[in-house]
């Protein structure tokens, strides 16, 4: 009899080529998982574990990473939809320049548990301040992920949030030396937006990324207004400019990634930097070229682009996504598989570890891979019925339907009971603070 740490009893789970394996022994042992074989193969694995789950009705699978959402904005859900742009220097930027460490605090706690009751297990961060008490909630979670500080030093915003290239920098280094490889957190150097970091903040935020081998990311071709800043600047593109610094390569993120021209998709395939999408929140600015950069073997992941744009589900945002690439680019070819449901949930999975810089280790539920892994209550009326479980899985499953989550063999969440943040309390706070416009202890 072999001792592990978690053994997930007679159920199903998704393999690496999206087919559904029925009556399987998952074991998990030092954060990996350790072996995954069937019920009846008694006699060649035999494994007991500290902790046992029933998988029976369950369909595990590789949590869900969101490439691309803002901690700092988890207080504005509602606040954007029907707005008249620029959203960003209207609504967001001044909403983040009145953070403190209370509310930042507060946002971390309700993105935490947002996403864990949804089924994201790892996510990147865009960005904000007061970084440091959201790692806090974050390394408390559970959940693996990768955190930046909103990185500008030129542009007309509130005094609060005005830093110089210096200070930037500075900032950054600290939030590495507080918060890296503590718990299941990274730290990433960041740029918030092209138009808003001299060329001085572009090459050292990138130098320093190198250095420490880490990550650097960005909002890239998001807007008209972007593009045209560096191309009235620099005479070169977004992606162009970046290539013509030196500053792209494989630890590079570009979030968004919608107005991109030719020359610039060649750039980001020769590179092989990581795009992230953000459906729901680029249906208002345009349409990516997805299936193009799929062909071209780029890395691409989705995001939610934090809770303002709608939310931290991205079962949403595959069915958005979906739905976007067939009446774009599927109806005008007549072609129903533009994006096939195995590419979206590729994209949520091994796409987002590859954003995350966990590419191999991974997104993928086999030995040896980390046990980040999540199930699904098939049990119930709009799933059960299915002749083909993992286009159910993107048609129909919501967040609500994710029953347990695991984060490097640590449970998170059991039968929809989130184990490693007081639920009750979260909420009772962010109650007070839409009530009463204070936050309580």
């Amino acid at each position: 009899m072999q001792l592990c740490d978690i053994l997930i009893k007679d159920t199903s789970y998704l393999t690496e080529k999206f087919q559904v394996k029925k009556h399987q022994n998952i074991v998990i042992k030092n954060g990996r998982i350790e072996a995954i074989y069937p019920l009846s193969d008694k006699e060649e694995k035999n494994y007991t574990g500290k902790e046992e789950l029933d998988g029976r009705g369950r369909l595990w699978m590789p949590g869900l990473i969101d490439g691309h959402m803002h901690t700092g904005q988890q207080l504005l859900k509602g606040a954007v939809l029907d707005e008249l742009p620029m959203i960003w220097t209207r609504i967001m930027l001044p909403f983040e320049s009145t953070l403190t460490s209370q509310k930042m605090e507060l946002s971390a706690n309700l993105a935490a548990l947002e996403m864990i009751k949804n089924g994201t297990t790892g996510f990147l961060d865009a960005g904000s301040y007061f970084m440091e008490k959201a790692a806090e909630v974050y390394i408390k979670s559970g959940l693996r992920g990768a955190l930046s500080c909103s990185a500008m030093d030129q542009g007309n915003f509130p005094d609060s949030i005005r830093q110089t290239t210096e200070e930037v920098l500075e900032t950054e280094d600290l939030l590495w030396e507080i918060c890296a490889d503590k718990g299941n957190l990274k730290v990433f150097y960041a740029l918030r937006a092209l138009m808003n970091c001299s060329q001085e903040l572009i090459e050292r935020s990138a130098q320093k990324a190198q250095e420490r081998g880490t990550f650097l990311q960005a909002h890239m071709n998001e807007y008209p207004g972007e593009v045209n800043y560096t191309l009235e600047k620099y005479k070169l593109r977004p992606v162009e400019y970046l290539e013509s610094l030196g500053i792209l390569q494989e630890n590079f993120v570009a979030a968004h990634g919608i107005l991109l021209s030719p020359g610039e998709k060649r750039l980001l395939e020769k590179r092989n930097v990581k795009v992230v999408h953000c459906p729901f929140s680029n249906c208002g600015k345009g349409v990516p070229e997805t299936p193009d950069l799929v062909e071209r073997g780029i890395s691409i992941g989705l995001g939610t682009d934090g809770t303002a744009h709608g939310g931290l589900s991205l079962w949403n945002e595959m069915k958005i996504f979906r739905s976007v690439m067939n009446s774009t680019w599927g109806s005008r070819n007549a072609d129903p598989e533009v994006m096939p449901a195995e590419t979206i949930l590729n994209m949520v999975t091994k796409g987002g570890a590859s954003i995350l810089g966990e590419e191999g280790v991974l997104g993928v539920l086999k030995p040896d891979y980390r046990a980040d892994l999540i199930s699904i209550n098939w049990n119930q009326p709009h799933l059960l019925a299915t002749s083909n479980p993992v286009h159910t899985l993107l048609e129909c499953v919501t967040g609500g339907d994710v029953a347990d989550s695991i984060v490097e063999g640590r449970i998170l969440m059991k039968n929809r009971q989130v184990l490693t943040l007081d639920e009750e309390k979260i909420l009772w706070q962010a109650m007070q603070y839409f009530e009463k416009g204070e936050i309580s202890s």
